[in-house]
């Protein structure tokens, strides 16, 4: 019966516009194979979008090899008995260029994309499982597009159900914990219920979708797409389109790089990757110059609002020296520390007058948004890791100088802690010491333990439970785990096998906003 639908599918997407196939050439193999399931126009069907920004880092040699052998747990067959090496070394080549024409993405394929899939009625009133709801984990795997909730008092799994094809790790909650919400590459938004364990809705806000944010108030969703350059603000409860704003400014359009929610200002922040500019969106009906100051002169560097010039989805623009790629902000949310991808230094934005008010020596190139903060001697200080230096630097935050460049085993990519323990866990994951984790003594800046969960193979991303009593530790692989390690003794207290989990955030230490992990 299933085989049945997809044939059905397929006959009727080859007789759509766009899907006929060309005379002679991979275009034209790619109309006879690969329309059917990732559409005539490459953006996507049954199976995911087909164009370069959407496959990621994928090389010619991985996809000569996915277009050959298949992709495991899913629908997508080899083609190895059908067509010659030749053919698919072309293919490939054809699926990781550019189209000629860069694609389209209107609000009316937007809506046509969306799915109701649990009624409001029909949501649970209270939780079907005994687990403490904020103590949950959602755990992406992607080697096989699921997703894992997991208890964080039994590591238990509660449930476990597919999921969009790429789907982004970092998870996002609700302000009360009970909805959590997830982006994938190639645009499509969902919300899981986590009191029934069920998909609420899904919506398709993009072709190509950095990453989303959930406001303070739990009302809206904000969605950064760098294909096509908008920002898509949905509703929460079941992700119908509101607004789209085009990210245009004086220099040009650009790509959102990363979209975050501010919560004591009740607005997004974005940061954008070609222009020097970060804006504020507010998600507050009432602000304008009483909140914040939203409208502000060209002398001060500011910009007007696009459209309305105060009040909900008011849009603020920032002008900077350089764009910026990463974002950390201070626990009041005053400060933005950001980096460029190309730059040594970190600049730090004040959202209140609305300019730089500092520079931070950050060779390296920083990944701050896996950075953290505690108290240091009376004063608060922040360290986040470096994706090309073997090095974690932790920043004074009242003065910006740096307090220690902690040498570690290599580049890594997540630095995590909690404010139950005086320790700092952080990887060495782009580095042939990949499958090491280093703990550092916060009170000391001393790497005081090193540990390797599984030898050869990748340990990355680490996350607490909520009483912190507990740290989490990924095995980035095809056949990894998740391996639970007691945060006093650093012993092993349990491993679960999981295929490649990139990604999980506990419900309570995301929605508390923990200064140990990312938000």
């Amino acid at each position: 019966m299933h085989a049945r639908i997809i044939l059905a599918m397929a006959a009727l997407i080859a007789l759509l516009p766009g899907t006929a196939p060309a005379q002679e050439g991979p275009a034209a193999r790619y109309a006879e194979h690969c329309a059917a399931c990732h559409g005539g126009d490459r953006l996507g069907a049954i199976g995911p979008a087909l164009l370069p920004d959407n496959l990621g880092r994928m090389k010619p040699a991985d996809a000569v090899a996915l277009i050959a052998g298949g992709r495991p747990a899913t629908q997508m067959p080899g083609f190895a008995d059908r067509l010659s090496g030749a053919e698919i070394a072309d293919l490939a080549a054809y699926v990781l260029a550019p189209p000629a024409q860069e694609p389209a993405w209107t609000d009316a394929d937007m809506a046509a994309s969306h799915i109701i899939h649990t009624a409001p009625a029909a949501l649970a009133a209270r939780p079907v499982h005994k687990a403490d709801p904020l103590n949950l984990f959602t755990v992406v795997e992607a080697g096989d597009h699921h997703v894992t909730i997991l208890d964080g008092d039994s590591f238990e799994p509660l449930a476990r159900f597919p999921s969009r094809f790429a789907l982004h790790g970092g998870v996002k909650y609700s302000p009360d914990g009970r909805f959590a919400y997830f982006a994938s590459r190639d645009g499509w938004v969902s919300v899981y219920d986590l009191y029934g364990l069920v998909p609420v809705a899904e919506i398709r806000a993009g072709i190509n979708t950095r990453n989303i944010a959930v406001s303070a108030d739990g009302r809206f969703v904000a969605v950064g797409n760098t294909l096509p350059r908008t920002l898509v603000l949905l509703d929460a409860r079941d992700l119908t389109p509101l607004k789209t704003i085009p990210v245009v400014t004086p220099k040009g359009s650009a790509r959102v790089s990363a979209v975050y929610a501010a919560p004591p200002r009740k607005s997004f922040i974005l940061a954008l990757k070609d222009v020097p500019e970060i804006w504020e969106i507010a998600t507050d009906d009432k602000a304008g110059p009483a909140y914040g100051g939203f409208v502000h002169s060209y002398e001060k560097g500011m910009v007007e609002a696009v459209g309305a010039q105060q009040g909900l989805f008011a849009v603020r623009r920032i002008e900077l020296d350089e764009p910026l790629d990463d974002f950390f902000f201070d626990p009041s949310y005053a400060n933005v520390i950001g980096a460029s991808r190309d730059g040594g230094k970190g600049q730090v934005v004040n959202l209140t007058v609305g300019r730089k008010i500092a520079e931070i020596d950050l060779p390296g190139m920083p990944h701050l948004g896996s950075g953290i903060s505690w108290i240091l001697d009376g004063r608060r200080v922040m360290a986040t890791p470096h994706l090309k230096g073997a090095a974690v630097s932790v920043i004074d935050m009242k003065d910006w100088t740096t307090v220690k460049r902690i040498d570690t085993l290599g580049p890594g990519f997540f630095m995590r802690s909690h404010e139950a323990t005086p320790y700092a866990w952080t990887d060495a994951s782009l580095s042939p010491r990949r499958d090491t984790i280093e703990i550092i003594d916060k009170r000391t800046l001393e790497i005081v333990r090193t540990l390797v969960p599984s030898p050869g193979k990748t340990a990355s991303h680490v996350e607490f439970t909520r009483d912190g009593r507990h740290a989490l530790v990924s095995i980035w692989e095809d056949d990894g785990a998740l391996v639970v390690y007691d945060t006093a003794s650093f012993e092993e207290v349990k491993r679960l096998p999981m295929r490649k989990p990139v990604g999980k955030y506990n419900v309570f230490n995301k929605t508390r906003y923990s200064e140990g992990t990312s938000h």
